[in-house]
């Protein structure tokens, strides 16, 4: 008995044209279907960089390269009658959810393969990671750190699913010119694409970890038109 003919399915014009510039953007940037799947389907995301936060910086963490950022770096100048310092800070300002592990409003200095979970501890919405010059050397849990250090992450998706993710940074602090300064370099960060469930900092490895370029899915997502900024922003490095 022969089989019938199986009837395509009917797909809107307009889905068509999503796919079509979603192809385009992403073989324009070198990435391809196949990669792009990947990181849909990954448990963890791992984006690779090389950021500076300087004194007088505020600088944006959007784990997942979409909408709002989850935290702001602030490095700002606190000036007072009797000393004149640096602070480094990271907040969270656009979820209430949206936390740091550490105590008492100061950011933890995590090491490398440390579980970032639910049994937490977190801290609260503006938490110090380093602060120089306010009279008593430098204080707080980023001052003691020579090499790399993690900053375990709590934050919303969809505003109500919970996920977790870890920022790597190495940070800095001296005098220059008789300024007190702290600085810092944020070379990579990755979160847990499944809701509650924890993440390892550090882990960039592994079948169950995709990594992404801040182009490959932020850009991507917003179609072909994004192509030529993108271009643009590689052309300027």
């Amino acid at each position: 008995m022969k089989r019938p003919a199986r009837l395509p399915s009917q797909l809107s014009s307009s889905f068509h044209k999503r796919l079509s510039a979603y192809t385009v953007a992403a073989s324009a940037a070198g990435v391809g279907v196949l990669a792009l799947t990947r990181a849909a389907e990954a448990e963890i995301v791992y984006t690779p960089s090389h950021r500076y936060i300087e004194p007088g910086a505020t600088i944006p963490l959007n784990l997942t390269h979409g909408g709002l950022p989850n935290f702001l770096f602030r490095d700002f100048r606190v000036e007072s009658s009797s000393s004149t310092g640096d602070v480094l800070s990271i907040n969270s300002r656009y979820a209430s959810q949206n936390r740091v592990v550490g105590v008492n409003s100061e950011a933890s200095a995590l090491s490398a393969g440390v579980e970032v979970g639910p049994k937490g501890p977190f801290s609260g919405r503006s938490n110090v990671m380093a602060e120089y010059g306010l009279g008593n050397g430098c204080g707080g849990q980023w001052c003691i750190p020579i090499g790399p250090r993690y900053l375990g992450l709590k934050f919303t998706i969809n505003g109500s699913e919970i996920h977790y993710g870890w920022a790597r940074l190495t940070v800095h602090h001296g005098i220059d010119h008789n300024y007190h300064k702290v600085w810092a370099i944020l070379t990579g960060y990755a979160y847990e694409t499944i809701p509650n469930k924890p993440i390892i900092t550090g882990k960039t490895k592994g079948p169950d970890v995709v990594t992404v370029q801040p182009a490959t899915l932020g850009r991507l997502a917003a179609g072909a038109s994004a192509i030529p900024a993108w271009r643009r922003a590689g052309a300027n490095k």
